[in-house]
């Protein structure tokens, strides 16, 4: 017998409705899973965005480097740039700038942060949040700050003529490389400091005092334990100075230092003070290739290195 049920009709009276028998029909799987979006839909856009603000410039300095002013694609520009003694010499002194200003930050910045890390003193928590600060200063501050100390009428050369009489100081570097690469140094340290403090924040304290009840003396105690745990982060701060080095100018420009010429030096002289874009666009992508082959090779040096 068919089960029924009644429902009120308009008149108040009821009617009998068949109800339905069997089993429910099962959902479709298909129609209830949402359709999900594929995934390079959402790389897309960054990929997007990328091209446009950076490959499609590059592309377009690729391109001039290859185009002399007479018209059409010619090596040309790459014969006359690395024939000419400028170029060299630029190159060689951006190499070595660049490399000795990244030895320098990793020394001076792994001593200074053992010291903020590992002795106790009075206002250790202000330093370290000061290294934070300096890295939103602009490397020209920093210049700056160097000229009115050492240069030719700063404080230094003031305080001599003063003391001893002399008509001019003795202190006449910053004009020269060494200047130079102590701008870079000063400048570029807190970049290695901050991502050691990072790792000596997380450094287990008893693995020291284990080794020091062990009768390791502070210098070994450095040597195979904390050292070791620093490898990653000297890495990551070394490659980032090594890069921003290879690429820097405004160090160079407000040094007032007219012999040393690097590779972006050049490039604003080839394009603004020459105005021979082909031969800028050369050296803009000689200094390129040079970033990326020496980034690459400290980056391989670093991991066999255990870092």
């Amino acid at each position: 017998m068919t089960p029924t049920a009644t429902t009120p009709a308009a008149t108040g009276t009821a009617s009998a409705v068949p109800l339905p028998t069997g089993p429910a029909p099962a959902p479709n799987p298909a129609s209830a899973r949402p359709r999900s979006i594929p995934t390079w839909v959402w790389a897309l856009p960054p990929v997007v965005a990328l091209a446009l603000a950076f490959l499609y410039p590059l592309a377009l300095v690729v391109q001039q480097s290859f185009t002399p002013e007479e018209g059409g694609a010619s090596l040309g520009p790459y014969a006359e740039v690395f024939a000419s003694a400028v170029f060299r010499d630029a190159l060689a002194t951006t190499v070595w700038l660049a490399v000795g200003s990244t030895v320098g930050c990793l020394v001076l910045g792994f001593v200074l942060a053992l010291v903020i890390a590992f002795v106790p003193f009075s206002g250790g928590r202000a330093v370290a949040r000061f290294v934070d600060v300096f890295l939103s200063f602009p490397s020209f501050l920093i210049t700056l700050a160097l000229l009115f100390i050492y240069g030719s009428v700063g404080m230094a050369n003031g305080l001599w003529t003063d003391v001893t009489g002399a008509a001019d100081g003795p202190f006449r570097f910053l004009t020269t490389p060494w200047g130079v690469l102590l701008a870079e140094i000063t400048y570029f340290t807190p970049f290695v400091m901050r991502p050691l403090l990072a790792a000596f924040s997380q450094l287990d304290t008893g693995q020291l005092e284990v080794a020091s009840s062990l009768g390791a003396g502070p210098v070994r105690i450095i040597r195979q334990v904390i050292l070791p745990e620093a490898l990653p982060a000297l890495a990551a701060g070394g490659s980032l100075v090594l890069v921003m080095c290879l690429n820097e100018f405004g160090i160079v420009l407000f040094t007032g230092a007219k012999d040393v010429t690097t590779l972006p030096m050049l490039v604003y002289s080839k394009a603004i003070l020459e105005s021979d874009y082909a031969a800028a666009c050369v050296v803009a992508v000689v200094n390129i290739a040079v970033s990326v082959g020496l980034y690459s090779l400290y980056r391989v040096v670093s991991r066999r290195a255990g870092a």
